[in-house]
């Protein structure tokens, strides 16, 4: 007989990866703060390979509103500079010859809409992310059916719990939007 919790198991670790990726990329959402973490999709040449910006700076925030990049070589500091400006970011480094500083500009009414629409757009799209598992899951339940590996009343069970699971990862998926909603609205 076929052991189901293979199949939660299965679909529970791919849900688990989709609400990590999404707190990953509401990380990455600049909310009118200075967070380091705007800076984690940039990438600087360094000895002929692209290597994250963290890896060739400390990165580290002064105040509110402001980052300090301090690379561990000064000759990046105009290939810092550079990769900041060609990125999505959207602020203008100050290179003062030793650090480079990112002033995190306050956010427009207009801004902040547009950011949680972007934001709201990502949690959907971790949603889907999380049905698509469960789909995933409930298909593989089926198939054990049709080929006589698991009865019929325990696969329903198996489907069953599939969904609590979904429900779970659902609601983790909203409470983290709804953070980073608020987060993005205060002013």
């Amino acid at each position: 007989m076929l052991d189901l919790n293979i199949f939660i198991d299965d679909a529970r670790d791919n849900m688990e990866r989709a609400v990590e990726h999404l707190s990953e990329l509401m990380g990455r959402v600049r909310a009118g703060k200075a967070n380091p973490k705007i800076l984690d999709g940039i990438s600087v040449e360094y000895y002929g390979n692209m290597t994250p910006l963290s890896q060739v700076s400390t990165i580290s925030t002064t105040d509110a509103r402001t980052i300090v990049i301090t690379p561990w070589e000064k000759k990046l500091l105009k290939d810092i500079e550079k990769a900041i400006l060609n990125s999505p970011v959207g602020i203008t480094p100050e290179n003062n010859g030793e650090v480079i500083r990112l002033g995190i500009p306050p956010l427009t009414e207009d801004r902040r809409k547009e950011l949680v629409k972007q934001v709201k757009g990502d949690a959907e799209d971790a949603k889907i992310s999380v049905r698509n598992a469960r789909r995933d899951a409930n298909e593989a339940i089926r198939k054990s059916i049709k080929t006589d590996a698991v009865p019929e009343d325990m696969a329903k069970d198996a489907e069953a719990k599939i969904q609590t699971v979904h429900d779970e990862f659902i609601k983790r998926i909203e409470a983290v939007f709804a953070e980073k909603e608020k987060e993005i609205m205060t002013v």
